[in-house]
Formats: structure tokens, sequence, C-alpha cells
């Protein structure tokens, strides 16, 4: 039988109960009180009863001890199979999941599993599961996420153009007001609320299809919101149709949540009825218009996400009446969730001046 290996002397068993007391790994604790057993000239035989274990495998922690001391005890991942692929095929795959398909020649408009495990072996003649390859998809930092929509119409400058300039015109603003006015920044728009509700996902057993209730009736109404994300506030109005009379009456709401004297500043999109010379615009309110066909500038567009994931599909409306009262129910529970609406509402460009 080979001779037992020593155990290096540069900690004491004190040291090393010292390290297990302030560790959170359960494992490394255990592997640390059975090294200080040993260093206190306790049988090493004695060391893996106590610790659960076997001859060998006290043999291999004090090889780890000696080699990375305490730390070389910490519980490790399994490194588990090596990497089909190389690095420079990784840096191929990346390339082509950016770059996305080409629906001519691939004849998909998104990437499947099957399609890039089709593709690595057409590239590189490898073999590859889809199990495997989404792995390797996860390693390299990817998931499968929801697109965000763009508008078709949207110019390709307008965005980037308007974050640019937004701290020049607020100071323009700013500049018109009494010296020491308070700004508040607002973000508003309009949501149709209706009886044909969206069908959201939901939590079922695979190989299942949930179903949910759909409605083919077609009463709806307009839900009005506007948020101060970095006041966590919120102002809304539930109304029949959508028209300047409707949005001078938001605009009032508004000017009601607005601090004692402070100002707001509106931001909005370019409908109709936000520039109808018809719109009565309170004293402590300025508008400003987000450029057009660009609602991802607007953060009233996820509140609204938020809320018909959370509150408002899946469901069946009675009634108009009953639609308002879902609308209000719905509307007042973010109005009591002033963190909801920081979280949802505050963007850097808009917030960092």
């Amino acid at each position: 039988m080979a001779a037992a290996i020593e155990v290096r002397s540069d900690y004491t068993s004190a040291d090393l109960r010292q390290f297990a007391r302030r560790s959170v790994d359960a494992d490394q604790v255990r592997r640390l009180l059975a090294i200080a057993l040993i260093l206190d000239g306790g049988n090493r035989s004695e060391a893996a009863k106590i610790a659960g274990v076997t001859l060998q495998i006290v043999r291999d922690w004090v090889l780890r001890f000696n080699e990375g001391g305490p730390d070389g005890l910490v519980t490790r991942k399994a490194p588990g199979r090596a990497s089909i692929l190389n690095d420079d095929q990784r840096a191929r795959l990346a390339e082509i999941v950016e770059a996305g398909p080409i629906p001519a020649a691939h004849g998909v408009v998104r990437w499947r599993l099957y399609d890039l495990a089709q593709w690595i072996w057409d590239e590189f003649e490898l073999s590859v599961t889809r199990h495997t390859l989404g792995r390797e998809l996860r390693a390299m930092g990817y998931r499968k996420l929801s697109a965000r929509p763009r508008h078709r119409g949207q110019k390709s400058d307008d965005i980037a153009d308007f974050k640019k300039g937004f701290v020049a015109r607020l100071a323009q603003i700013r500049g018109r007001l009494p010296r020491g006015t308070p700004i508040e920044l607002w973000w508003q728009d309009e949501a149709r609320v209706g009886q044909q509700t969206k069908l959201t996902r939901r939590w079922a057993k695979r190989g299942t299809r949930p179903s949910a209730p759909k409605d083919q009736r077609r009463s709806s109404a307009w839900l009005f919101g506007a948020i101060c994300p970095a006041e966590g506030k919120a102002a809304g109005i539930v109304m029949p149709r959508c028209n300047s009379e409707a949005m001078s009456m938001h605009l009032e709401e508004i000017a009601f949540h607005v601090a004692p004297g402070a100002h707001a500043v509106l931001l909005l999109d370019q409908a109709g009825w936000h520039g109808s010379a018809e719109l009565v615009v309170p004293a402590n309110i300025t508008l400003m218009p987000l450029p057009p066909r660009c609602p991802e500038l607007n953060p009233v567009e996820n509140v609204w996400q938020f809320m018909r994931d959370n509150w408002l599909s899946n469901r069946i409306f009675k009634s108009y009446d009953d639609i308002v009262d879902h609308c209000c129910f719905a509307w007042n529970k973010l109005v009591d969730q002033p963190w909801r609406i920081m979280s949802i509402g505050m963007r850097q460009w808009a917030h960092g001046y």
C-alpha cells in the first residue's frame, strides 16, 4: 500500500477551522474539517469515516489542499463534455446568428436550432443535435428573446437624433420658465382595451396546448395614461374614444398630479389629437412631440404591455362598463406600485441629464 501523502504545514488546524466557520460551501467545510483532523494528528481512516467518504477521496482532498490551500477545497463545477465546436467555428456561428437568415437562401425568416444544426453540417461536416447546439448557444451568451417591434416607416437616425438633442430642447424649455422651477418629465400614450383581448403565454405541461377564453365582440374603451418615472407618479383616465376633447381632459388630470410650483414636460407621439388646434394645454405643461413612428422612445408602451400581460389579458368583458371597471382597476393597481413605474419607465438618456 502506498505511503500516506504528507499534508502541507503552512496552515494549522485552527486556521482551517477558522476558514470553515466563514465558508458558505458545506462541502468545503466538510473537507476543511477532515484536513484539520489530520493536522491534529488524527488517523486518516477516522477522517474518512467522519466525512463519510473513502480513504481514496481523503487522499484526493489532501492533494487538492497541498496544491491550492483552502481555496483548493472549494466545490468545483464538473467540466462536462468537451465542446464539439472549436473557437473559430463558434466565431463563425456567432456571425451567422447575428446576421440572421436570408429568406431566399435559407427558406426561413428566423433561425431555428434545426436550421443552425444543418448549417454546421454544411459548413464544417459536424453532426450536432438540437439539444447540444442549444447548450452551445447558451454558453456563448445567446438566449431566445422576444424581438422589439419597430415601425416599418421609421427613419434610421430619428431615435439617435432625438436623444442627442433632448438635453438642448429641455434647456430651451427651462429657459422660458421662472428661475428655479423644478422640471418633471412625463410620458403619455393611449391604449385601446376591448372585448377581443390578447392571449398571452401561460404555464402549462409540456406537450399540451393550453386554452384561454377569446371574445368575438367589439366593445372597447380607451385608456389614456401618463407616467412620471422619476417620481413614480401616474395619471390616467378612461374614455370612450380618442379625440381632442378626451386629450384635453387627460392633460387636466396630468396637470393636477404635477407637484405645486413644478412644470411638466410631456413627451408624446404625434397622433392627430395631440397637436390639434382645439387642444387645451394647462399652463404647467409643455408638450414635446416624439419623432414619428418611434414607439421605442415611449416607456408607456412598456406599461401597456405589462398591464395586459398581468391584469387585462385572457379574460372576457361582459360589457363596456365592465371594460371601464377593469381598466380602472388595472391602472389604480399600477399607481399603487410607484417602484414599478420607476422600473418600467426610467430611461438613462432622458433621466441622466
